[in-house]
């Protein structure tokens, strides 16, 4: 696994905020049936900010860790500043993922943002759904 730089490694062996939350207030599902990968954020709102997110993923390493490293972008962000968290921000705060690996990065931003929508649509607003993402393989350097 030497493609994986060391932040990658880290968040795949020890990811942040995996679990599931007493009565989310928004959940975002998202898969790839190309790689398999399947993830699930869930948000709880205070104060229009992410007070606390927990995820499930099930996919490769990468997939893990990108979940891990959304999660502990989005905790405390408001949902306008969590909504703006992207593929490349993820790949450039975990140093980089291979090129064969970027969509993981799109799958973990998809999730947290249909999760962010599902909490909007509960509360009444008038929200489009996200489209999620053509997964662009665009390599993010790795430092590895």
């Amino acid at each position: 696994m030497g493609a994986y730089s060391e932040k990658v490694m880290d968040h795949f062996m020890n990811p942040r905020n995996v679990g599931e939350l007493e009565n989310p207030d928004g959940i975002g599902r998202v898969g790839n049936p190309t790689c398999g990968d399947i993830m699930e954020f869930q948000i709880k709102v205070e104060n229009d900010r992410i007070a606390d997110v927990k995820f499930k993923t099930f996919g490769c390493g990468a997939a893990i860790a990108v979940s891990s490293m959304v999660s502990e972008l989005a905790k405390g962000k408001t949902l306008d500043e969590a909504m703006k968290i992207t593929n490349r921000m993820v790949a450039k705060e975990l140093d980089g993922l291979p090129k064969n690996k970027m969509h993981c990065s799109n799958l973990g931003a998809d999730a947290l943002h249909k999760a962010i929508i599902d909490y909007r649509r509960k509360r009444g607003e008038q929200v489009e759904d996200i489209e999620e993402h053509e997964h662009e393989d665009e390599e993010v350097e790795s430092h590895a």
